[in-house]
């Protein structure tokens, strides 16, 4: 089972932006789909977005469409989340996760592996 290390995330204030990475600790890492998700304070873990490893197919939730964007570091074994003109409802702790097979990439039920999360906080 892969683990996965974020880092990133901290305080912005509106319109500001913020920079996650995702890196797995093995070398040997395989995934189908990896995938950020979010939960606020007594809100459910949510989508934000997610990457195919191979084709790089990106699919993004109506929340964030358009200003966050998620890309892959092939030669790095990382994902990446970049969170720009942030609102205070973007506030919570942010989530990578990967999986191995192919489902309904906004699940979180599918992924295996997930990360220790990272928090993002936006002042207004």
């Amino acid at each position: 089972q892969e683990q996965l290390v974020e880092s990133g995330g901290g305080l912005a204030r509106t319109g500001e932006s913020l920079r996650l990475s995702c890196a797995p600790s093995s070398p040997t890492f395989e995934a189908h789909t990896m995938a950020w998700f979010r939960q606020a304070p007594g809100k459910e873990r949510e989508f934000v977005a997610s990457i195919r490893w191979t084709g790089g197919t990106t699919h993004y939730a109506d929340s964030v469409r358009g200003r966050f964007a998620i890309s892959r570091d092939n030669a790095e074994n990382s994902v990446n989340l970049q969170l720009n003109n942030l609102k205070p409802e973007d506030t919570g702790v942010y989530y990578c996760a990967s999986t191995r097979r192919a489902g309904s990439y906004w699940y979180a039920g599918i992924y295996g592996a997930w990360g220790q999360g990272t928090q993002v906080t936006v002042s207004s």
